[in-house]
């Protein structure tokens, strides 16, 4: 990947996903290019799930893939894991005490994961103030954690060290030409960090209100497609050159 100029970070489900004609254009105008595109694809969906996902939508493969919101970090064409960056974020990681105190709060509904990488739970719409007294909660016992909530009823709760943000600033330290051109792609807020970062963002026209609250930057650019669209006409802005 480090010999690669251009690379594009991004969110697979409503943000890349999501039209598969926009899909097929933004793929296609890669191929024409005279250069290969890297591709980070960043998800929440834990490593079977994108990969079920990959093949679902016949995506090109990546060449790294970021999943469970930022908690674990994995290199094709094997998928084998980033030993380092799970052992740094794992070092303060207690998921057996958050199970434990999550029981203080007997309306969250856990998602049924398997393995422990990050501590998930679904809400209804209308319980979102639950969102604060669980940072409450976690605070009070001195939990290191990091929580990041989304669409409205996604409540995941990660390692202090990981998320979309931090993962990808990791890859693209370690991975990644030192002049690379980035795009990084989003919708929902659990990819605020990640379009917070240094680097040309885009926020898809399809994205959840949440985003809206993400202050102006030089670097974030709102796309009005939706989509894979969005993440062309975005593309087209920073990189117009290669058209």
């Amino acid at each position: 990947m480090k010999d690669k100029s251009y690379l594009l970070a991004t969110d697979l489900d409503h943000t890349l996903v999501g039209d598969p004609s926009s899909l097929s254009n933004l793929f296609t105008h890669y191929q024409k290019q005279q250069f290969d595109v890297a591709l980070v694809y960043v998800t929440g969906r834990h490593l079977d799930s994108a990969l079920n996902l990959i093949e679902k939508e016949n995506l090109p493969i990546p060449n790294i893939l970021i999943t469970d919101v930022g908690a674990a970090v994995y290199l094709a064409p094997d998928w084998k894991e980033d030993e380092v960056w799970s052992a740094w974020i794992n070092e303060t990681w207690t998921p057996d005490e958050i199970l434990r105190l999550s029981q203080n709060f007997p309306s969250l509904i856990k998602q049924d994961l398997p393995h422990q990488r990050r501590i998930s739970f679904t809400l209804d719409p209308d319980q979102a103030e639950l969102v604060q007294a669980v940072k409450q909660n976690l605070k009070q016992h001195e939990i290191l954690h990091h929580i990041v909530f989304s669409s409205g009823r996604d409540l995941d709760i990660l390692p202090e060290r990981s998320g979309k943000g931090k993962a990808v600033d990791y890859v693209l330290r370690k991975y990644a030409k030192p002049e690379v051109h980035v795009l990084l792609a989003g919708d929902s807020g659990n990819d605020a960090e990640m379009l917070s970062l240094d680097y040309p963002a885009v926020i898809v026209g399809n994205a959840q209100i949440e985003l809206d609250e993400l202050p102006f930057h030089p670097l974030l650019y709102r796309a009005t497609e939706h989509y894979a669209a969005g993440i062309q006409e975005a593309w087209d802005y920073y990189y117009p050159k290669t058209q």
